[in-house]
């Protein structure tokens, strides 16, 4: 972990290749060739292989947790191979063994609607008991502080994280202007939540000051440059177009 996180800025690189590869493991193990998947990231969120399919085959490649040498981790880490083999995709005869699809092929994937849906069956939602800084929504990933640090860094990598990811998204399902949405992203993309940070520390070993050291070195300088104060800012922001 902390090496993807000082290296790439992917501090959950492990387990996210886990979630697109154990399971194709174990249906192979199992002999269960028909695995469910929610939605195609890369055709609901953007990804360059967003093509609209029902098989999930080929979510391996949908770069959320694209392919870092195994050999470099080893020689970098001290970690053996053997505890990285099931990061590896299964060969493709294998695959092909298996009939792995998205859900959100069958039916309109909406993440409100989902939420919806969940808490009219019991789920809760963070309302009164945490208001995160980082976001403009309280339901997703909130099962894990550390994890959302992954995806924040998006942020000093690209401009843009989890608050402009769902303002887009509800710019699509008519719950907000993009006027709404442009200040939501104003607000709240950059401000990744203290009580993350602390969790994240906490879990793999750094002080808060190492943590931003090592957050520092992924900003991008063509998107961003320090003001007066040596805080990083956007140069060219979107409120301003």
């Amino acid at each position: 972990m902390k090496y993807c996180f000082e290296k790439y800025g992917k501090p959950t690189w492990f387990i996210d290749r886990l979630i697109y590869t154990y399971p194709l493991h174990m249906a192979l193990a199992l002999r269960t060739p028909l695995l469910v998947y929610g939605e195609n990231v890369s055709y609901e969120y953007g990804g360059a292989d967003g093509e609209e399919t029902y098989s999930a085959r080929g979510q391996i490649h949908n770069g959320v947790a694209s392919d870092i040498s195994l050999d470099e981790l080893v020689s970098a880490t001290g970690i053996s191979m053997q505890a990285l083999e099931l990061t590896k995709a299964p060969a493709a005869e294998d695959l092909n063994r298996l009939d792995p699809m998205h859900l959100s092929y069958f039916i309109p994937w909406n993440s409100h609607s989902n939420y919806l849906f969940a808490k009219s069956k019991g789920f809760h939602d963070l309302a009164g008991e945490w208001e995160r800084r980082h976001t403009v929504e309280n339901y997703d990933q909130i099962d894990s502080r550390a994890y959302v640090v992954y995806a924040w860094m998006k942020y000093p990598k690209f401009s843009h994280a989890s608050a402009t990811d769902y303002a887009a998204r509800y710019v699509r399902y008519g719950l907000m202007s993009r006027e709404e949405a442009v200040e939501a992203a104003r607000r709240h993309d950059h401000d990744l939540d203290p009580a993350c940070v602390r969790d994240f520390c906490e879990f793999a070993g750094y002080s808060e000051s190492e943590f931003w050291s090592v957050a520092e070195q992924f900003y991008n300088r063509d998107l961003f440059e320090k003001d007066a104060f040596g805080a990083w800012v956007l140069k060219h922001p979107v409120w301003n177009c």
